[in-house]
């Protein structure tokens, strides 16, 4: 298997702007690109220009980004809440131990 091709911000660019001027199945055939690929690129361009082609094809959605931080938080809540409960674990053995040591003097 070959290994995966990584194309630039520019790259991806200037693919997108030919668009305007040439059909999708020459720029496809000239730069050897799926035309699903060129297409993906297009509405991610589409949707946020500024914003597009971020990393090397790798583009963090805000989603993923969202629901990374997510889980992050439900894993600090759950921490959280297993420290309480050894806290008050631990609160209520000291008790009992100062009451076993009042009781024996």
């Amino acid at each position: 298997m070959g290994s995966r091709r990584r194309f630039t911000r520019e790259f991806k660019h200037s693919v997108v702007q030919q668009l305007d001027s040439r059909p999708l199945a020459e720029i496809c055939r000239e730069n050897d690109i799926l035309p699903i690929m060129v297409q993906r690129w297009r509405r991610e361009y589409e949707s946020n220009p500024e914003e597009a082609f971020q990393g090397n094809g790798r583009l963090w959605k805000e989603e993923a980004k969202a629901a990374r931080y997510e889980r992050l938080i439900g894993q600090l809540y759950s921490e959280i809440d297993l420290l309480k409960k050894s806290i008050a674990n631990l609160r209520q053995l000291r008790a009992e131990e100062q009451r076993e040591r009042q009781c024996i003097k």
